[in-house]
């Protein structure tokens, strides 16, 4: 009824109903706004964490430790050389992988009638996967993967010599981190008659697609074993009788000259830039260097390693 007061104030008056202070902490707000590393809604906490770990030395959690273990998983070889010559040494493999429409010719029909032959499975793609397999290098069309290594443990290379009544002759890399000096090593180990290569587990080379792509298949017949501590691996095989030769630019005695050729031996190759380590080197009875020019100041670790190999099967064949 017009002009019967009812009460309750009016809206249109702007007045509202107080709280009895009840809601005065609400103005007082939360305080500064906290770093973006602190809130748990932060999109790189979990990245800022782990710097932080790995400068306190803290060890990363297991769901990234599995994570790096998956570089060890298996690998594509591209390009039509290698892919046939990595068949035809028998190199272990699970798929070939050939490009949709591809410019067919001997090698391609080759390495087609290999795979048949061993029961590897044939799988036709597009050259966009085929570029993702093979990390964008050179596949020509057609890539062979290949399983994750399988390691010996160092005193097998020992063993396989004794079982083929040979004097044991062994390979050592000390800081080589390219897989392709790797694969380079090998092919000469193969050839003057090694019996195994030996690699740290941690900052060094290992049994890659690169590594078996250089080798030309080599790598199918010579073992390769992993040590945990490298200086520690060489003396358990002094141990056993062996002895330890590292190559060192600096050294006084010329490796054709090294009275220990003909020995149970272990030959060690440094990293072409820092060389061998200092642990390694005080493990080594002998250090031997490769005479050359002053205009040269190092050679590449797989051409040391040749090389030396060379000497060594030269001494023995006397």
């Amino acid at each position: 009824m017009a002009g019967k007061a009812s009460g309750k104030p009016s809206r249109r008056q702007g007045s509202t109903r107080g709280t009895g202070g009840k809601g005065r902490g609400s103005l007082e707000g939360r305080g500064a706004t906290p770093p973006a590393h602190m809130r748990h809604w932060y999109k790189d906490k979990a990245r800022t964490e782990r710097i932080e770990r790995e400068a306190a030395g803290v060890a990363r959690p297991a769901r990234a430790q599995s994570r790096t273990r998956r570089e060890d998983g298996p690998e594509v070889i591209g390009g039509r050389n290698p892919v046939v010559e990595a068949l035809r040494a028998g190199v272990p493999a699970n798929v070939l992988y050939v490009a949709q429409r591809i410019d067919s010719d001997d090698r391609v029909r080759e390495a087609i009638k290999i795979a048949a032959d061993r029961g590897i499975a044939l799988l036709e793609v597009s050259r966009d996967k085929l570029d993702r397999l093979t990390d964008g290098g050179v596949h020509q069309g057609i890539g062979l993967q290949i399983p994750a290594y399988e390691y010996a443990h160092p005193s097998e290379l020992v063993e396989r010599a004794q079982d083929a009544a040979e004097v044991p002759l062994i390979v050592a890399l000390d800081g080589v981190t390219d897989p392709r000096n790797l694969g380079a090593i090998a092919r000469s180990a193969t050839a003057f008659g090694a019996h195994g290569l030996l690699v740290p587990s941690r900052r060094s080379a290992g049994v890659t697609a690169g590594a078996w792509k250089t080798s030309a298949g080599t790598l199918a017949n010579l073992p390769v074993a992993r040590a945990a501590n490298l200086t520690q691996t060489l003396q358990a095989y002094r141990e056993s009788g062996l002895f330890v030769i590292g190559l060192d630019g600096g050294a006084s005695i010329d490796v054709g000259d090294v009275e220990l050729a003909a020995e149970p031996l272990v030959v060690v190759v440094g990293s072409e830039g820092k060389g061998l380590s200092r642990l390694v080197r005080e493990s080594c009875d002998q250090v031997v260097r490769i005479p050359m020019n002053a205009a040269a100041e190092s050679l590449n670790a797989g051409v040391a390693a040749g090389i030396a190999l060379y000497e060594v099967a030269r001494h023995r064949r006397r």
